[in-house]
């Protein structure tokens, strides 16, 4: 029903487009990935703020590319998209991405100012080392790439190195994201410990390196691990860790979240780590495009999903950690279960101490250890040849078997609880 009400709407906006385009907002975000009730509140509270008329066009997809594609080859007149990381340095690259103002904007609702996290500002700034990302993005979510893995079946020590999914003590168990650039950069930091040690390279170099001999020890080690591993998956890695099917998953910290949850309810004990070699950190933030056609309705309505109660309810629909440095939005996280972790990096100096799920938000000392993932431009077809190469053309009979499962699943009806959705987002992002 939601799907046809989109499409209704989409179609009702482009009847009206000609003549009232300066009433019309086009957003363009991930699947499942905002609370659309905030939509219509954004309406109301533009024509609060302004005295003007908006009309939300709200349009996903589940691919970056996708909807990279619609913008540099099809001209698509978005006035709000939400990319990745490298996909944001790939726009800024190719003039893709219009610079941010919001000069129109009274200060005393410029929730962006009043609520960038620190960390934010630094990370976005290493985001295209051409341009400064914060004078074009504003972030929306992050999150860390690491091992989700069986409590019972695997112990914290194991899962604590990249070197888990070649363990044959799991082989068959293991699943890993059918995404190279976050499996690449992983395995690419655990081949280079020695170098790491000795500092002749950093964490960050490494996120550059896309020579053919880092291509190609990458590929050598991730044809050892192939045999040992149950399924490439985009999506359904987490649904098979909580049905005891698979014991340990490359994946990242939103989708751990959602799993942790709802294997508890069935009896099936997960947890999540970053292993010791150190790991990689993603980014999707909010831009205006080229061709957008309503740039003042563009920057309230990012401002707006800056604001704190709307980046809570954001995060509580899809799982995944809003960038915002909103003290409202530290204290809607905390709880006693946990142990009290640093938070400065994020949140700034009164937040050394704070009790938060440490998958959501990660200790200092484990953000030390985590690096950016980079755009590689025309290399990124290297990349490609190499995990496909990997990949190859048989799937194991366990990967065919998931599938099937899967897909039975789907035509028996998909439920999910509306009351927890966390990291259920196609996310696709890489």
């Amino acid at each position: 029903m939601k799907k046809l009400l989109a499409i209704a709407a989409v179609i009702a906006a482009a009847v009206s487009c000609s003549s009232n385009r300066e009433q019309i907002l086009k957003v363009y975000n991930w699947s499942d990935y905002i609370d659309e009730s905030v939509l219509p509140e954004f309406e109301e509270w533009y024509k609060a703020q302004t005295g003007e008329d908006i009309k939300v066009v709200y349009q996903t997809f589940d691919v970056n590319e996708t909807m990279l594609s619609k913008i540099e080859k099809g001209h698509e007149d978005y006035d709000v998209v939400c990319p990745s990381d490298y996909i944001i340095e790939r726009m800024l690259n190719t003039g893709l991405i219009l610079p941010l103002d919001f000069a129109s904007i009274p200060d005393s609702i410029n929730y962006i100012a009043l609520n960038k996290s620190p960390y934010m500002l630094k990370m976005f700034k290493e985001i295209n080392p051409k341009f400064d990302a914060n004078d074009y993005s504003v972030p929306y979510m992050w999150g860390t790439t690491g091992i989700l893995y069986n409590t019972k079946e695997v112990t914290a020590e194991e899962a604590g190195t990249w070197d888990i999914i070649r363990n044959p003590k799991f082989a068959g168990r293991i699943l890993i994201k059918d995404a190279p650039r976050d499996v690449y950069g992983p395995v690419l930091i655990y081949l280079k410990q020695k170098e790491l040690a000795e500092g002749s390279v950093t964490l960050q170099e490494l996120m550059w390196d896309s020579s053919d001999e880092s291509i190609a020890a990458v590929e050598s080690y991730l044809k050892q691990v192939k045999d040992g591993v149950l399924g490439w998956e985009a999506d359904f890695g987490k649904e098979q860790m909580t049905k005891d099917r698979g014991v340990v998953s490359l994946n990242w910290s939103g989708d751990a979240v959602w799993a942790i949850e709802e294997a508890a309810e069935v009896g099936v004990s997960l947890d999540y780590i970053v292993p010791e070699e150190g790991s990689t950190v993603w980014f999707d933030g909010w831009v205006i495009p080229k061709y957008a056609k309503n740039v003042k309705a563009a920057s309230y309505f990012i401002d707006f999903m800056c604001r704190p109660d709307i980046a809570i309810r954001n995060m509580e629909e899809t799982g995944y950690v809003a960038a915002n440095g909103a003290i409202e939005v530290l204290e809607s996280q905390i709880d006693d279960e946990y142990e009290p972790i640093n938070l400065t990096y994020f949140f700034g100096a009164d937040a050394d101490s704070v009790r938060v799920n440490p998958v959501l938000y990660p200790d200092q000392a484990v953000i030390d250890r985590c690096a950016l993932e980079h755009d590689w431009g025309q290399d990124t077809d290297k990349l490609l040849a190499m995990w496909s190469r990997v990949k190859g053309d048989n799937a194991n009979s366990m990967t065919y078997i998931i599938i099937v499962v899967a897909l039975a699943a789907l035509a028996a009806g998909y439920i999910v609880s509306k009351k927890n959705k966390r990291g259920h987002k196609k996310h696709g992002k890489r």
